[in-house]
């Protein structure tokens, strides 16, 4: 004969509790599957990745993202290799640089423009874990006197009269790295205007920015280099997702193990300093 077992308020707690802590266990090991069938993107088996309209180098080449040339478009691609996703899988889309950082629903699983990692920005969207740390770096132009160099005791060498924008960590780099006496501008459109009339002959900003002057702003632009490491207060760029979007940890995840693999210092290495003409200097 079976023993009976009364049934007690106790008994149907503890059978409650036991349920939904299976339900957790379940729940808890499908938010972890980060296999292209376990995650919950935009268009099943398919990852919706977002860049600008249009996207520029070095971080797209041609503005041709599918073809993974450029800083950006490889670590996209990368991303989603790791993930478990074919190349043909990733579908392309375009975005303005605010349209895509507003509340609201996305467009894309993930999105890579250059989108610095902000607490403001944290409270209406996700990001990564950083892809990219900004170094800061020297612009000049064809012809001045740092052209051509290749190190820091070259920049002292030739006596470089190098400016930056007011309480920028672009001045601390000049005044405190590199001991030089350094050209202190309101902004950095007076530093550019300083650099085209010849009263300086290299102007010290971010990376991204040098880029964009070297190839805009200044006539006959180039980067003479940039400096690793050097800027401390950067917390990086993220790859930008929906607020709680269920793939975040997955899409960390996969930068943190390019990352940790080399994968990603080796695609920094070639297309923001060897194909961008943008040497460290040392």
């Amino acid at each position: 004969m079976k023993k009976l077992v009364k049934v007690t308020p106790f008994v149907i707690a503890a059978l409650l509790l036991a349920g939904c802590a299976g339900q957790d266990k379940t729940d808890s090991a499908a938010s972890t599957d980060c296999s292209p069938a376990g995650m919950s993107t935009l268009e099943p088996g398919t990852l919706t990745i977002a860049t600008g309209e249009p996207a520029y180098s070095p971080w797209v080449l041609n503005d041709a993202p599918e073809k993974g040339e450029g800083f950006e478009a490889a670590v996209a691609y990368a991303v989603a290799k790791q993930l478990g996703f074919e190349n043909t899988a990733v579908k392309w889309v375009r975005t303005t640089f605010d349209g895509a950082i507003a509340p609201g629903p996305k467009t894309f699983d993930f999105n890579i423009q250059q989108y610095s990692i902000t607490d403001e920005r944290k409270a209406v969207v996700d990001f990564s874990s950083a892809y990219y740390k900004s170094n800061q770096s020297i612009v000049s132009f064809t012809g001045s006197k740092i052209a051509k160099v290749t190190d820091i005791a070259g920049l002292k060498a030739a006596g470089a009269k190098l400016g930056a924008a007011v309480g920028s960590t672009s001045l601390d780099l000049i005044e405190q790295t590199l001991g030089l006496k350094a050209q202190v501008f309101n902004d950095n459109a007076a530093a550019v205007a300083a650099l085209k009339n010849g009263q300086i002959d290299g102007l010290v900003v971010d990376l991204p920015t040098a880029f964009y002057l070297s190839a805009v702003e200044v006539p006959k632009g180039i980067i003479v280099g940039q400096f690793e490491n050097s800027d401390s207060m950067d917390n990086g760029a993220g790859l930008l997702l929906a607020k709680d979007s269920p793939i975040t940890a997955c899409v960390t995840g996969a930068v943190d193990a390019i990352r940790d693999s080399g994968e990603l210092q080796t695609i920094t290495d070639t297309w923001l300093t060897t194909a961008a003409g943008a040497p460290v200097l040392k």
